[in-house]
């Protein structure tokens, strides 16, 4: 019943709540920012996502479970998922959210904004403490770095700001 009282592209946008980083599961496209622009004609779906990094190697994951996500809405006949250049992904569009989640998943949110050009500081996600060291620039993902946190003595990564 409820979904009877919202139009398709509400019905879309809560759909795609539910699709997930598939790197981190905790977080969904839209807390991330990539979500750009949902375009709803008759009985097709376009989704504008935009990458964080464009050789992404999760990219096709996240375009199958968009489309499968996007198809149980009633009415939608097909899906499409775009990805865009432009504008460029950036950090600060992680939501307020997305940036809580992050953390409770043990990564480390981006800072909104560098201390200074080229040198950015990172809270642990545990104990939020900034005494923290970088370890590598390189982490498991090319969005994300290795920290160390100098209070609870507890490794973890950060999504990289760009």
């Amino acid at each position: 019943m409820q979904e009877a009282l919202l139009s398709r592209e509400q019905q879309v946008w809560e759909k795609l709540q539910l699709v997930t980083d598939p790197e981190i599961t905790s977080v969904n496209l839209i807390e991330m920012g990539m979500v750009e622009k949902v375009i709803v004609e008759g009985n097709q779906v376009e989704v504008q996502l935009i990458p964080t990094y464009i050789g992404c190697p999760a990219l096709n994951m996240m375009e199958e479970d968009v489309i499968e996500a996007v198809s149980q809405v009633q009415g939608v006949d097909e899906v499409k998922v775009s990805f865009l250049r432009t504008p460029i992904w950036t950090s600060d569009r992680i939501t307020a959210e997305g940036r809580e989640k992050l953390k409770e998943f043990g990564i480390a949110p981006p800072p909104l904004a560098p201390k200074q050009e080229g040198i950015w500081e990172i809270e642990c996600p545990y104990c939020n403490s900034p005494k923290t060291v970088m370890n590598n620039i390189f982490g498991p993902t090319a969005c994300r770095s290795i920290f160390y946190c100098n209070s609870c003595k507890n490794p973890f990564e950060a999504i990289k700001p760009v």
